[in-house]
């Protein structure tokens, strides 16, 4: 488990709101299950000259690390073989609800293939019909990583960040594995 703190800077435990002297750290098992349901990441790269590449993608909390995939030629792929430090975000795009997310980390490209599978199925179980239908958005991915013809990445956390946001009241909260 990670050593998790409220950040009262970013808080709003001072705040006189009703409610905001009660703000707390999020626990992990929470964002965790928030990792694990979220349909869309953001994912942030470093290209080689040192600018930011930012790139929304698909993704599957597994074995204690996000995992997400791209094709060898794409700029993420480029990013990451030159720079593997990476954040993934995700959460809501919502002013006063809601708990966003960010996980930083080094991106590990997965070649195991008993690895692979299990990734697969992670993401097949997730995403159902997207994946599995013939009409699905990345029908073929399985077959596709299988081959090697779509790189898979793991990132598990150095830090991560959470940002909770409760009818206005505020929290930020550090992760630190």
């Amino acid at each position: 488990m990670p050593k998790t703190e409220l950040d009262t800077r970013y808080s709003s435990a001072t705040n006189p709101r009703p409610g905001a002297e009660n703000v707390t750290a999020t626990d992990w098992a929470e964002a965790r299950r928030q990792l694990e349901a979220a349909e869309i990441f953001w994912l942030s790269t470093v290209r080689p000259d040192g600018r930011l590449h930012v790139t929304p993608l698909i993704g599957a909390w597994h074995d204690g690390a996000l995992h997400f995939s791209t094709g060898p030629g794409e700029q993420k792929a480029k990013n990451l073989a030159h720079d593997p430090h990476c954040a993934l975000t995700t959460g809501r795009n919502a002013l006063t609800e809601g708990l966003d997310i960010i996980v930083e980390g080094m991106a590990d490209q997965v070649t195991d293939p008993a690895a692979l599978e299990e990734v697969i199925a992670a993401h097949e179980t997730k995403y159902g019909e997207h994946m599995t239908s013939p009409e699905g958005t990345f029908y073929g991915m399985g077959d596709g990583i299988r081959k090697g013809d779509v790189l898979v990445f793991a990132v598990a956390p150095d830090t991560a960040y959470g940002f909770g946001r409760d009818g206005g009241v505020y929290s930020h909260t550090r992760w630190t594995f």
